[in-house]
């Protein structure tokens, strides 16, 4: 059990018949009345984010989310197939399932699958990856004063914004939370 007054980001907890990830909270002590607090909460199943308020001495049950690192292995349709290391299960996952930055992970790459009572409801990839540039425009050296950037499509699809010296077939490194261009390989 966790008490709301023990809310720290991060925390997990059932309520309501849904499980709950705390992303901001806020503990507030007004000069007049009792103190409560005030908190942003994401449905770690449907990913809707909610903000609710709580008295300090509310209690729920904590939710144990369990990550496995698990090896993308192909995508068939609408299904997605990661392979288990230890024991070459395959589970498939469905496109909805999958977040946005999933356009970065390309075959054999390794993502942390997340379940909750067995039921897997999300993924995260790594947090930066290294990508083949398959096409962009040729830079053009002297014609800016600052840092200016182009379009590049990757290997897997993704577009991405690049300084101008990236040419194609370059390997480069992307943030997958923030899909922006960090290095060359």
């Amino acid at each position: 059990m966790v008490s709301a007054g023990d809310f720290r980001n991060g925390v997990t907890f059932e309520m309501e018949g849904s499980v709950y990830q705390i992303i901001e909270f806020q503990h507030v002590k007004p000069g007049k009345g009792a103190a409560f607090v005030r908190t942003k909460l994401r449905d770690v199943i449907k990913g809707a984010v909610v903000e609710r308020t709580f008295n300090p001495t509310d209690k729920f049950p904590t939710a144990y989310i369990e990550r496995k690192e698990m090896e993308y292995s192909y995508s068939d349709g609408g299904l997605y197939y990661f392979m288990d290391p230890e024991t070459y299960e395959m589970t498939p996952l469905n496109e909805s399932d999958l977040p946005d930055n999933f356009k970065f992970v390309k075959e054999n790459t390794v993502c942390r699958i997340l379940s909750y009572k067995g039921k897997v409801f999300g993924l995260e990839p790594p947090t930066s990856v290294e990508l083949q540039v398959t096409k962009t425009d040729p830079g053009f050296a002297g014609n800016t004063a600052t840092n200016a950037t182009k379009p590049a499509t990757l290997e897997t699809g993704a577009e991405v914004k690049v300084p101008l010296f990236i040419d194609e077939g370059e390997m480069i490194v992307i943030d997958t939370r923030t899909g922006e261009y960090l290095s060359r390989a």
